[in-house]
């Protein structure tokens, strides 16, 4: 197995901060904006995104979790399936989701999120922002809005990111191929 680091600590909150720009551009005072960070991985991520959009806008922008596990079309065919919480305190109906996620690579997980938040009311628009774009791996046509690095893989290879909030001592994005 080989590891290739492709995202170190500084360029981490270097990436973070110009995704944090990219959305101020485009929502601006976020009065109709909502940030839903995707479980499992997705949230620690999304929590860095909506603190320093906070840090930076002195606006308090509604902020959740969601599972879409059980909404994977995928679902049953697989062994061990570990539902995670979803914490969403608000109506969606009508606001500017920005659904973030660690890294987009076939694009089920996405196409679930798309079909849970539906229990939440249907929203004005969604934007996808994500850390790692696996640009060569879609099943289904999604792409992302906001993008941190973009990582031409093989189905062999998988993106693996250690984050700090996750127990690692510091925060390093590996392509790792088997």
């Amino acid at each position: 197995m080989q590891r290739k680091l492709i995202i170190s600590s500084p360029l981490l909150e270097i990436t973070i901060s110009r995704l944090c720009q990219e959305l101020i551009e485009n929502h601006q005072d976020f009065a109709d904006s909502v940030i839903i960070g995707l479980q499992p991985r997705g949230i620690h991520f999304a929590k860095r995104i909506h603190q320093e959009l906070e840090d930076i806008t002195n606006v308090k922008i509604p902020f959740g979790y969601l599972d879409a596990t059980f909404y994977r079309d995928d679902y049953r065919r697989r062994e061990l399936v570990k539902a995670n919480e979803t914490k969403i305190s608000f109506v969606i109906e009508n606001k500017r989701v920005i659904l973030i996620d660690d890294v987009l690579a076939t694009g089920r997980m996405v196409r679930s999120a798309l079909d849970a938040m539906t229990a939440f009311g249907r929203p004005e628009k969604v934007e996808l922002c994500v850390l790692v774009d696996r640009i060569y791996n879609r099943d289904i046509p999604i792409h992302a809005d906001y993008v941190g690095k973009k990582v031409n893989t093989l189905d062999s290879e998988k993106v693996l990111v250690e984050l700090k909030e996750q127990g690692y001592e510091t925060d390093k994005i590996w392509l790792i191929t088997n």
